[in-house]
């Protein structure tokens, strides 16, 4: 299944407390719920961004799940390959 990085614009992102990013998390997970072949595998957060990595059949899943949890997905980039120092071997 095709793998996707999921830009979105946050202002503040890089500052919001634990209990902040808890309810978010919570917040995508219920909307997950209603997408069962959609998988959040992790988040990275930045000053005014989240880089988001999920797992999902279509780019159309990926936008059903920002509209259902309120999110943005202001750029969702197909993951074409995967790189890492062994690759350089």
């Amino acid at each position: 299944m095709p793998k996707f990085v999921i830009e979105r614009e946050i202002q503040g992102a890089g500052t919001l407390s634990q209990r902040d990013l808890k309810a978010a998390s919570q917040k995508s997970c219920r909307a997950l719920r209603e997408l069962p072949q959609v998988q959040w595998l992790q988040s990275y957060v930045t000053g005014d961004k989240l880089y988001c990595v999920y797992i999902a059949p279509s780019e159309e899943q990926i936008m059903e799940h920002a509209r259902l949890s309120g999110f943005p997905a202001n750029r969702i980039s197909e993951v074409t390959h995967i790189i890492d120092p062994t690759t350089a071997e």
